[in-house]
């Protein structure tokens, strides 16, 4: 009987070898290395390699038995006994003992869960490493030792060495933060609940429920408060790129005459501080400021005018003094895209009898849009979360007793800053700026997927 021959194991390149690879087709020593982290290092004589490994495991596990798994424990509950007034016989006097502190039972659960995802991905990296030199192995070469794969790092695997310090600290400063403050949304850490004298605890979507029920005094503020942010947004970001846009035509035309003079002049807005410009014309248009002064001595009015005592005024006032902050900006933008579209487009235009509307909406505006698009979508984000404009100017007011917290012309980010700021709602700050990340996210990437800057990237170079 002729002898069944052997099915040759399989062997997976390099740029291959990924965890599920690994697991599938890795020998035992491979896929225990997943369990005993440097196990299959070991097995192929990658002792340093190894040592690394099975430290981060120890480590790990020394760190879960000493604190991690009483940060998980606190992370559940956010703690059960809480500071507590006692009086002491022998000093006659009220004496504080220490209990539990809620926030740092949050953060500390939430760092211990990072700690495990990281560790996670160590145990992945581990048999990821077994494999390979597995792979090296069956193929008839020698393993890399340590400092073999240090120079890896630094030549074929260079991208993912220099990606990993900018990775940790995206990790450290923006993933964690973050995740502790979408966190807070679902407990009730309020103004009632103080820590370290008070305990929160979870409550679920309940204050996203609040935020949307009709009836309630958060949903019957949250609703106007939203309307008036996007209807700004708009206002604010259409008429600073359209009026920009028409200035820098009229000064870059060929028979305007002094235009370095005019853009000076426009400039001079960008050269003081926006939060000087913006207090100096909330005391020009006060009550008793300037404008209502000098009304009064002419004889055109006799009770001032109240330009940030009336909703609907103050908000026609805020748009009309951002346009005066924000189309400086624009025109300079515009002029350095007007001056380098190609002027062979336009002398193809006279040959073909075009006029000057012709030109406008056909070569002009289309490469001014195409440039500027990633720009006006990141300036309507940015109006959305505009706080300097709304809060140096009318402070959000007029005030309305029936919001909670909000006045006429609150944006959401005014009223966060309300909410957590002056009533100590941390929980439904935490909602709000949820909100506002879904907000502008839906908005930037719908936007943006659309554009031709998206679609053609290679149309106007």
């Amino acid at each position: 009987m002729a002898k069944r021959k052997e099915k040759a194991p399989k062997i997976v390149l390099k740029d291959e070898i990924t965890t599920k690879n690994a697991w599938l087709y890795g020998n035992w020593q491979t896929r225990l290395s997943l369990i005993i982290m440097g196990f299959g290092n070991f097995v192929n004589k990658q002792i340093i390699q190894g040592l690394i490994y099975l430290a981060i495991e120890i480590l790990y596990i020394f760190y879960m038995v000493t604190t991690g798994i009483g940060t998980i424990k606190d992370f559940i509950t956010l703690g059960t006994v809480a500071q507590q007034e006692v009086f002491n016989e022998s000093t006659q006097m009220y004496e504080y003992i220490v209990g539990d502190n809620s926030m740092l039972c949050l953060l500390y659960g939430v760092v211990t869960i990072f700690i495990t995802v990281f560790f996670v991905v160590a145990m992945c990296t581990s048999m990821r490493s077994a494999y390979e030199s597995q792979v090296k192995v069956q193929n008839g070469t020698k393993p890399l030792n340590f400092v073999e794969t240090l120079r890896s790092l630094k030549q074929q695997k260079l991208q993912s060495s220099m990606l990993s310090f900018p990775v940790l600290g995206i990790v450290l400063f923006n993933i964690l933060p973050t995740t502790f403050m979408i966190l807070i949304a679902f407990t009730n850490y309020d103004k009632d609940h103080q820590t370290p004298g008070n305990l929160f605890h979870w409550v679920g979507f309940e204050n996203f429920q609040k935020m949307f029920a009709s009836g309630g005094r958060l949903a019957h503020t949250f609703w106007p408060v939203l309307s008036w942010t996007l209807i700004w947004a708009v206002f604010a970001t259409v008429t600073s790129f359209l009026l920009g846009l028409i200035l820098a035509i009229v000064i870059n035309r060929k028979g305007t005459r002094f235009k370095p003079f005019w853009r000076f002049i426009f400039v001079l807005s960008i050269a003081v501080p926006q939060f000087v410009s913006l207090l100096t014309m909330r005391t020009i248009f006060h009550a008793s400021g300037p404008v209502n002064i000098l009304l009064k001595n002419a004889g055109i009015i006799t009770d001032s005018i109240p330009f940030w005592q009336d909703g609907t005024l103050a908000k026609v006032m805020i748009i009309l003094i951002n346009i005066w902050i924000g189309v400086p900006y624009t025109m300079l933008q515009t002029t350095g895209i007007l001056q380098n579209i190609p002027q062979d487009l336009y002398e193809a235009a006279d040959v073909d009898g075009a006029g000057p509307v012709i030109k406008f909406f056909k070569i002009t505006l289309p490469y001014i849009m195409f440039v500027m698009t990633p720009y006006l979508i990141t300036q309507f984000t940015g109006n959305i979360n505009n706080f300097n404009v709304i809060y140096l100017l009318s402070g959000g007011g007029p005030e309305r007793l029936d919001y909670y917290y909000a006045g006429e012309t609150d944006l959401l980010i005014t009223w966060l800053y309300k909410v957590t700021i002056t009533n100590k709602d941390f929980n439904i700050g935490a909602v709000i700026s949820i909100l506002i990340f879904i907000l502008m996210a839906i908005f930037a990437l719908v936007t943006y997927r659309h554009t031709g800057s998206y679609k053609d990237e290679e149309a106007f170079q």
